[in-house]
């Protein structure tokens, strides 16, 4: 037995019967939603068709010019794996339009993956956090000291932040217009994970109404995904937001997965942090990672429908 591991078929189930009972209830002719090729759209695409049926599931691939090759593969795996048309759409355009391209900084982070390694080692080692977290700290209305925390900021991760709202803002709202049209449900693939810590656009294409795996850890997510069979291509990629050269989620966010799982999994069950610590995770990953939870606090206050399956402690999920 794993950490945090669920009965997979039990989760399968219970979130096929919850979007069948949402297509009925809407009197829509079936779901839509964004491919994008990453482990969390990978499996949702297939628990849709598993309720549905590939006739009533729709997959959009909304690319950009920074968009990774790889996952752009995986998007096309994926609708092939589940019989499925995959309609794809270059928003570059409109990302130009919006000046996401022109800074300074992120025509350097195209240049090469290291750009961004670098840049980020450096912000740490001067302001003391991650650009991420500052990132946090600036969406949530604080003004960042010192000044040259401030400085360095805005020169740099302001940029990246703000194109990063651009993008899966805009891939909403072509969203939201396609659902609109086609009278199809549109639902998100966020997991629980990323809305904990926050990693994610409040307002973006992973901040929908109705998003059915909020409730599971990315650790049950990949769950979901060796009980489905998905392609091992999929399984194995390391999850990322698709917004620049080097720059994963757990780049982003600064710790594994694995470790903000077994974290806010402590923090439910109401372990003091010597205890998290004996399970492998330093204090300093505890400290930062329970930080993130409470800076990113303004991002889930929009309203969501409540996922029909819990991962977390004391869930009858959990095995």
């Amino acid at each position: 037995m794993t950490a945090l591991e669920i009965d997979t078929e039990q989760a399968i189930d219970t979130i096929s019967g919850y979007l069948r009972d949402i297509v009925k209830s809407s009197s829509t002719d079936g779901v839509i939603m964004g491919l994008s090729g990453g482990l969390d759209s990978s499996v949702l695409a297939a628990l849709a068709v598993h309720a549905l049926g590939p006739e009533a599931v729709r997959v959009v691939y909304l690319f950009d010019r920074d968009s990774d090759s790889e996952i752009a593969g995986n998007a096309r795996l994926m609708a092939g794996f589940l019989g499925l048309e995959l309609e794809v759409t270059d928003i570059s355009g409109e990302m130009k339009k919006r000046g996401v391209y022109a800074p300074l900084f992120i025509k350097a982070l195209r240049l090469n993956p290291l750009v961004a390694k670098v840049s980020s080692g450096s912000y740490r080692l001067i302001c003391g956090e991650s650009p991420f977290k500052s990132a946090l700290r600036d969406g949530g209305g604080e003004t960042l000291h010192p000044w040259y925390k401030r400085l360095m900021f805005n020169m740099t991760m302001h940029h990246v932040d703000t194109g990063f709202a651009q993008r899966h803002q805009f891939r909403r709202q072509t969203m939201e217009a396609l659902a609109k049209q086609r009278n199809l449900f549109l639902i998100g693939a966020a997991n629980l994970s990323e809305c904990e810590v926050g990693w994610f656009v409040k307002g973006g294409i992973d901040d929908l109404p109705v998003q059915p795996m909020t409730g599971l850890f990315k650790t049950q997510v990949r769950q979901l995904a060796k009980a489905l069979n998905l392609p091992e291509p999929v399984r194995r990629q390391l999850p990322s937001p698709d917004m620049a050269k080097g720059v994963t989620d757990e780049f982003g966010i600064g710790h594994d997965y694995s470790d903000v799982d077994l974290v806010i999994d402590g923090f439910d069950r109401g372990l003091s942090d010597p205890e998290i610590a004996a399970l492998g995770i330093p204090q300093s990953e505890i400290d930062d990672i329970r930080d993130l939870m409470r800076l990113s606090e303004w991002k889930r206050q929009s309203p969501h429908e409540t996922p029909p399956v819990s991962g977390r402690y004391g869930s009858p999920l959990r095995v």
